[in-house]
């Protein structure tokens, strides 16, 4: 799997992307692949203030409910309303159209303490 250069990673399987102090956020193709065929996902009402590193939402699958951590602070300007009718297109296309909130950044230098493509590519092989 290819990780799109221009994003940032977390050890949870977290992506973002970032463009004029707003914040994309998703999960990564590992984590849907990890997860298995996800069934519902639970998400942030906008307006609601999240927290690098603590609890944004979950996801759930036929295997287990996973909890999703904010990979940046800020707050929730919009979630994915595709996803509430259709959870199952986290696994078809994780980092496109199954992203899951948008973020207006509090502090765009967390965007910089993430991994880069290529280091967060070289964790999940480490993991696996």
């Amino acid at each position: 799997m290819t990780y799109p250069q221009d994003y940032r990673y977390t050890k949870e399987h977290e992506w973002v992307a970032l463009a004029d102090g707003i914040a994309t956020i998703g999960i990564t193709y590992h984590a849907q692949h990890e997860l298995g065929d996800i069934v519902y996902v639970d998400l942030p009402k906008v307006g609601t203030t999240v927290e690098a590193g603590k609890t944004l939402g979950s996801v759930e699958s036929v295997k287990a409910v996973s909890d999703i951590y904010a990979p940046i602070s800020g707050e929730v300007i919009e979630d994915n309303a595709i996803l509430a009718a259709h959870p199952e297109k986290l696994n078809e296309d994780p980092h496109g159209v199954a992203w899951l909130v948008k973020v207006k950044v509090s502090d765009a230098g967390e965007f910089l303490k993430l991994m880069a493509a290529s280091e967060y590519h070289t964790y999940v092989g480490a993991e696996s």
